[in-house]
């Protein structure tokens, strides 16, 4: 797990160091004044928390300097980092549900738009749970795109988890039934299903996507709904959370591709929208690149 920890860092230090050094630069200067003040902001808009949040802490910043007295760089960074690290906390649960109740395993739904990684993050999701000693089984709920549940057939080899399939274009839904069913039969801990990449902007496939929520959990309750959102597409991706939370009740995020060009402050974005938690991040193409997420390493990251 610490290594896990420390790749975030390492990734997060690599793509967002633009943000730590606008920080220093800020900080560095000969005085703190209402333009300082106003280019951090900007900067902070820019890596897309949003006005509103950009605003609220570049205000809790001054609060927090002006009753601690700091006035050097290192000092002025520390206060940051602990602001930046409360906020992004937020306070939220950030462990997942997947613990058998009643005979019944737990049941996870994966969603998202196509292109995001989901189906990836189905399986590194599967690799991940498989090694901390839980019986898993997937669901190839992704019936529109014969490549996703192909995808999801290798991953279960590769992890040596059973795979639920269905003929390409059959109905989602009955597949999603089929694999609670299998997975309440097989005794499993935990049944992940791929659902498919639905179009936010079209509301038949998202009434469908409703429809699976609710014919997977005829059987079994639905442990977590894991909204898959690709971190580089920044406030693209809010406006999806926000969709997909208006159909399924979104129980967590996944943030995928959280390397390269990502924009950090989507976290801090998405958690306020939703009033839920960021609960794994991607961080990379390998099959171990799945991590729980970690406020306080995201941080220090940002601020390298």
């Amino acid at each position: 797990m610490e290594q896990r920890s420390a790749k975030l860092r390492e990734r997060l230090g690599r793509s967002q160091g633009s943000l730590g050094q606008v920080f220093r630069k800020v900080f560095s200067g000969s005085q703190l004044d209402d333009a300082a003040w106003q280019d951090l902001e900007d900067t902070l808009i820019m890596a897309d928390l949003g006005v509103t949040a950009a605003s609220d802490i570049v205000q809790n910043l001054k609060n927090a300097v002006r009753k601690s007295g700091a006035n050097s760089p290192q000092e002025l960074m520390e206060i940051a980092s602990q602001e930046l690290t409360r906020l992004v906390d937020g306070g939220f649960d950030r462990s997942l549900n997947i613990t058998r109740t009643n005979s019944n395993p737990a049941i996870v739904l994966t969603v998202g738009v196509n292109g995001t990684g989901k189906t990836t993050t189905t399986g590194k999701l599967a690799r991940l749970l498989s090694a901390q000693d839980k019986d898993v089984l997937l669901g190839a709920a992704d019936t529109f795109r014969a490549a996703a549940a192909e995808q999801l057939m290798t991953w279960g080899e590769r992890v040596g988890v059973p795979v639920i399939r269905g003929a390409e274009g059959s109905d989602s839904a009955s597949v999603a039934f089929e694999s609670v069913a299998a997975g309440i039969e097989l005794e499993v801990d935990v049944v992940l299903i791929d659902t498919a990449g639905r179009l936010h902007t079209k509301q038949g496939l998202m009434d469908e996507l409703g429809k699976v929520y609710r014919v997977a959990s005829k059987s079994a309750p639905i442990s977590e709904v894991l909204l898959v959102i690709d971190a580089t597409t920044g406030q693209n991706g809010l406006a999806q959370a926000k969709v997909f939370s208006e159909v399924v009740p979104v129980t967590g995020v996944v943030l995928s591709k959280l390397d390269g060009t990502a924009k950090g402050g989507i976290v801090i974005a998405i958690q306020q929208a939703l009033g839920v938690p960021v609960k794994l991040v991607g961080l990379g193409e390998g099959p171990d690149d799945l991590a729980v997420f970690n406020p306080a390493d995201f941080v220090t990251g940002l601020l390298n």
